[in-house]
């Protein structure tokens, strides 16, 4: 798998989020979120429900609330929590020395990418 360095670990807000841009028009960005556990994920800037920018959302626990209208996702998986129903991409990442690489298919927009588990920012991401 390829890998791209998208930043320091450092320059994500704790309970924020960083867009990156995607390479093709018409997809979605992708938002690389980090809790207050210092655990990053990347997942696609867009709710399932309306199309919010969950990077602009309020980050709590391993859940973002989309800033439209409050729907809660996974993080891990790109889940709604009940009782909405949807998800949104999540892509490969990982963190090496103190650098956030994410998987070059998200930004390619190749393929449908899976969910993944969340990678500790000491970089052990199985």
């Amino acid at each position: 798998m390829e890998w791209l360095d998208v930043g320091a670990v450092a320059d994500l807000p704790e309970l924020g989020a960083r867009v990156i841009k995607r390479a093709r028009p018409g997809l979605a960005d992708v938002a690389i979120f980090r809790t207050q556990g210092e655990t990053v994920y990347a997942l696609e800037d867009r709710c399932p429900h309306k199309g919010g920018p969950l990077s602009q959302g309020i980050v709590f626990g391993e859940r973002v609330a989309c800033p439209l209208h409050n729907w809660q996702i996974e993080l891990a998986s790109g889940t709604a929590v009940a009782p909405d129903e949807g998800t949104v991409k999540t892509w490969p990442l990982r963190v090496e020395g103190g650098r956030v690489l994410l998987a070059a298919e998200a930004l390619s927009g190749e393929g449908a990418a899976p969910a993944v588990p969340a990678c500790p920012m000491s970089g052990n991401c199985g």
